[in-house]
């Protein structure tokens, strides 16, 4: 299974940005996707995470002003990002959850990709 993610760079405080992370190889199902953040100095947060019900899980702090969506045909979720604040500038790392064509379960991992909000 392999994750390609791409959005994320600079933008200013208050603006917008999108995250997309997209699965391919061999993946059967999808169970779930997700996004982790990390900025400089501080633990790794779980940003916002979405399965393949539709459940959806926000930290506190981007609730509100972020949307996790999935397009299951595509096999792609987006992190739409709006209002974005100083603290959110880290690194975000996209992951997806599925049921390999081999009959086992995996979790993915894309590259980080770095959103800076600038002043």
């Amino acid at each position: 299974v392999q994750l390609q993610a791409s959005g994320g760079g600079l933008v200013e405080a208050g603006g917008s940005l999108r995250l997309s992370c997209a699965a391919s190889g061999s993946i059967s199902e999808i169970h779930g996707w997700g996004w982790y953040r990390q900025a400089p100095g501080k633990q790794r947060e779980l940003a916002a995470a979405i399965t393949s019900l539709g459940r959806i899980k926000y930290a506190d702090s981007v609730e509100g002003r972020f949307t996790i969506s999935r397009d299951n045909a595509k096999n792609m979720a987006y992190l739409q990002m709006n209002s974005l604040k100083l603290d959110d500038t880290a690194v975000y790392s996209c992951y997806v959850v599925g049921t390999t064509t081999g009959g086992g379960i995996s979790t993915t991992w894309g590259q980080g990709t770095l959103v800076t909000v600038s002043s």
